[in-house]
Formats: structure tokens, sequence, C-alpha cells
């Protein structure tokens, strides 16, 4: 299987490469009469792009999107919905020296012996440059999401490098080119990028996700686990090495009195499971955290192997990002999105008909 589809009920499938023609999507399952314009997609996109900021590479890809079908006069008919995005500004010979010789970290060596052959512009399929579709068509799962059960997800970038959020403000987010949640520390951030760029290097990263309003009972409880799917989910985003659902790692310095979630009618006392027990939610927020690696195309001159197996040495030019973490915020907001609306979909075909259970708890106390 060439897996590049992913999604049981709502099925998302990418194709394209970082310098190709196009990029592209086929969400096929989307429930027909949801209204969608070709506008809508441009926040997202944008949040997600390249050349906004000194701090990322500095493409400048316009992420024009084209609806090609499943929708009619303005709203989705059922069908399979296929969005394109037409490449801009390519320049595939920042790659000429490298057509011969492994990059190492990069997914160069693990491609050519899979296919025995690879597109080295850019990485090719491997590059993040196809996350924008992920992006594009988590647009339309957010706003069903949204419009249908009032979930709202949202992300931010909790870590640079050795650098902590020291304070947490939703509303500082979206008003920094970091998705950072501590407006005072966005200098420090700029001093910090300003300084990895200069030297050549590279920095990873850790970045939150969260969607409030999920209500209690998406999941499944053995192989379809809401928190299995997402984590598959989120670790298929490039450069992502690790994943944690609610407290994560944190869960092995617990005792299991403090990691319990109590409960009362007046709510859940705490959410370090992250919202999900036995692999269905619990009403409460579904939470999730990505760490992303240095960036591997950096200038600092690295060991390698050509194709002849001889000694190569690599330095990567380009335009590319000193802190992928930097643009994943909303990378990693559509991949729980798009989850999300297939578990949606997957627990209505087979309980629709329960309804609503008592009690129901609140997912905070009041």
């Amino acid at each position: 299987m060439s897996s590049n589809s992913f999604g049981k009920l709502f099925t998302v499938t990418t194709f394209g490469e970082s310098h190709g023609p196009a990029i592209g999507c086929v969400v096929d399952g989307c429930p027909p009469g949801l209204p969608i314009s070709e506008e809508e997609f441009r926040s997202d996109l944008d949040r997600r792009a390249t050349g906004k900021s000194r701090h990322t590479s500095q493409r400048r890809e316009a992420d024009e999107v084209e609806i090609l079908s499943g929708v009619y006069e303005g709203k989705t008919t059922g069908t399979p919905i296929a969005l394109l995005i037409r490449n801009t500004d390519q320049r595939s010979k920042d790659y000429g020296d490298i057509v011969n010789t492994f990059r190492p970290g990069h997914a160069d060596y693990s491609y050519w012996q899979k296919y025995g052959i690879r597109d080295p512009r850019g990485g090719g399929r491997s590059s993040a440059r196809e996350t924008t579709m992920r992006v594009a068509a988590a647009v339309i799962a957010k706003k069903w999401l949204a419009a249908r059960y009032g979930v709202r997800v949202r992300g931010y970038l909790a870590q640079l490098g050795d650098i902590a959020a020291s304070t947490f403000d939703w509303a500082a987010v979206e008003q920094n080119p970091f998705f950072w949640p501590d407006a005072a520390q966005v200098p420090v951030l700029e001093k910090t990028m300003d300084a990895l760029r200069k030297s050549g290097d590279s920095v990873g990263a850790r970045v939150n996700v969260v969607a409030d309003g999920v209500p209690p009972g998406w999941g499944e409880p053995i192989y379809g686990k809401l928190d299995g799917d997402l984590a598959s989910a989120l670790m298929s985003i490039n450069a992502v090495k690790g994943v944690e659902i609610g407290d994560g790692f944190a869960a092995v310095t617990q005792h299991g009195s403090e990691h319990r979630d109590e409960m009362s009618m007046d709510g859940f006392a705490s959410n370090h499971a992250g919202g999900i027990l036995g692999g269905i939610s619990t009403g409460q927020a579904v939470t999730a955290s990505i760490v992303l690696k240095p960036t591997s195309s950096i200038l600092i001159p690295g060991h390698s192997v050509n194709l002849a197996g001889e000694p190569a040495e690599v330095v990567t030019k380009g335009r590319h990002d000193p802190c992928v973490g930097i643009r994943a915020t909303p990378i990693a907001e559509a991949m729980m999105a798009l989850v999300l609306m297939d578990h949606a979909l997957r627990h209505r075909a087979q309980c629709g008909d329960v309804g609503q259970i008592t009690p129901r708890i609140p997912a905070e106390r009041q």
C-alpha cells in the first residue's frame, strides 16, 4: 500500500511534490450542504505559509486554492472534493549539488532504499510543502466540526529549543509569527532565531494543540482508539519525532492518586488524560503535544556518502526553516481536526441513535 490516504469515513488523499507543478488533495466523505468557498482557505494557509517573517523559509508561494469538484453553488455535494494549489516559487537549482548525495538526517537515503529513485528538488514528497494540503483539507473539517458540534481546534508553540513559554494567553498566539502564548518573550525568540540563522544551524520545537467542545463518546475501544488515531496522524507530520496525549511522558513521575481525573457532578477535577479514556472522548478538552526535530537542511557541513558509496561533504543551500516548529501549529491543528471529523462521522454512523446519556459530567469544575 502506498499510504497516501488517511481516515475511514472522512478520508484525505494528498498528492504532489515540493517542486512539481502543483500539489493537491481529494477529500471524500464530507457531508453535503456545507457552505464553502475558495476564500475560506486563505486564513489557515497564510498561517502555515513560508516567507511571512524572517524566521522561516523565504520561499513565497501564492497558495491559491482551486476547488475542482465536490462543491456546487457554494455548497458541498457529498461527492469527492478535489483541491489544487499550483507551485509558483520553486528554485530547483538550489538542489543541484545534492542530486547524487544523501543529506544526513533527511529522507534522501530512506527514499532511495525504498523506491530506487528520488526527487531531490526540495525533498520531493518528503517536503513539508505536502502539509499545505492537509491544512487546506482541515479548513473543511474545522468548519463542519464548529457548525455541527461547536468544536474549536487551536494550537500554539510551547517550546523553541530550550526556551519554554513563561505565561499563557490565547490572545497572544495569533499576534506574533511564532504562535507564542507569551507576548513578553517574543523579542527573546526573535533574537534567538536571528542568531541561529546567522550560524547556519537549526533547532527543534514543541507544539501543543487543543480541541474544545468535543462531546463524550467519540472514538472506539480497541483498534480505532481516538488517541491512537490522533497519535498516528500527528506522527505523520514531517519532522515529528514524538507525540504525547494529555500529560504524556510526564505521567511517569505521577502517582495514580494524582493522575486519575476525579469526577463529580460539578465537573472533572483535572485533565491529565487529555480528554480521552479507553480510546473514547470524555467531553473534556482533547490535548496533544508534538516534538519536531531540528531541520536537517543546514549550512554547516556534514559527513555523508554519495550514490557511488564514496565519502561526501554536504552543505544544504537554499531556503530552509531554521526551526520547522514555527510553522507547525496550523499543521498540528489540521491533523487533529481531520481525525476528530472522521471519528465524529464514525460515531454518528454506529451510535447516532444512542442519544445523550446521563449523567453527563461537565468538562471542568464550575
